[in-house]
C-alpha cells in the first residue's frame, strides 16, 4: 500500500465530499461542506485524510472533548477497499487522540450497516447499549435526525 496519511486540506475538499457520498456516510438534512467548515474551527489536526499519490482515498474525523474520543466520517474509497486504509486512518486518530490524553474513544454506527459492524469488531471496539439522542441546533437541510 503506498497511501500516506496527513491533515486534510482546503484543497481536499471536493474529493473528500466526493468520497463521502461514495461511502453513502452523507445525508440530505446534514451538509458535508458545512461539517468540513465547522469541523476546521475545531481541533483541525484531528481531520485525516489518506491520499494514494495526489488521489484521497480515506478520511476519518475525530475529536476530543476532554472526557472521550469520537470518531466520524471514516471512509475508505471503493478501490482501496480491504487494502487496510480504514485500519490506518483508525490507528492514526488514536494515536493523535491518546497523545491529547484521551482515555477512550467512541463512535457511531447506524444498525443496518452491518460492514461497519464487522470492521470495528475486527478492530476490538465492543458495542455498548446507550440510548442516543440528539438535537439540532443549527438545520443544515431539510427535516431528518441529528
Amino acid at each position: 500500500m503506498n497511501v500516506h496519511i496527513r491533515a486534510f486540506e482546503v484543497a481536499d475538499e471536493d474529493a473528500v465530499v466526493t468520497l463521502w457520498e461514495g461511502a453513502g456516510l452523507t445525508r440530505p438534512w446534514n451538509d458535508p461542506r458545512a461539517d468540513i467548515r465547522r469541523k476546521l474551527t475545531v481541533q483541525p489536526e484531528l481531520f485525516l485524510v489518506a491520499v494514494d499519490g495526489d488521489e484521497v482515498v480515506g478520511s476519518v474525523m475525530a475529536g476530543y472533548d476532554g472526557h472521550r474520543g469520537w470518531l466520524y466520517y471514516l471512509a475508505a474509497a471503493q478501490t482501496h477497499r480491504g487494502q487496510g486504509v480504514g485500519r490506518a486512518l483508525v490507528t492514526e486518530a488514536e494515536r493523535l487522540l491518546e497523545a491529547l490524553g484521551c482515555p477512550k474513544v467512541q463512535l457511531m454506527v447506524r444498525p443496518d450497516n452491518t460492514g461497519a459492524r464487522g470492521f470495528y469488531d475486527a478492530l476490538g471496539y465492543e458495542p455498548f447499549e446507550t440510548w442516543a439522542t440528539g438535537r439540532r441546533l443549527i438545520v443544515d437541510g431539510p427535516g431528518g435526525p441529528a
